[in-house]
């Protein structure tokens, strides 16, 4: 488990370890605001996401967690929302 913040590196990293990239995308350009299906990600590949984040830091990601944060940015901040300190003391 990993108690620091969740950064965009630590993404890329699991994107890749779970389900590796499209030849088309380049995950080291500007992706925060794109949407995960244009970066080549499908449900399965998130899912596959989703439960890597969830081992390595601990935390349990809602179901819709991919639905409601459709990019890198807003994923980042969901996780980051559940690793600090007012969401583990609630």
């Amino acid at each position: 488990m990993s108690s620091s913040a969740f950064a965009l590196a630590d993404l890329k990293r699991i994107l890749l370890e779970g389900a590796g990239a499209d030849d088309g995308i380049d995950l080291d350009g500007d992706i925060l605001d794109l949407d995960f299906e244009s970066l080549g990600y499908e449900s399965l590949a998130l899912l596959e996401t989703g439960g890597r984040i969830e081992r390595e830091y601990g935390i349990a990601l809602d179901d819709d967690v991919f639905t409601d944060n459709r990019t890198p940015r807003t994923l980042i901040a969901a996780v980051n929302e559940l690793l600090s300190p007012a969401a583990t003391a609630a």
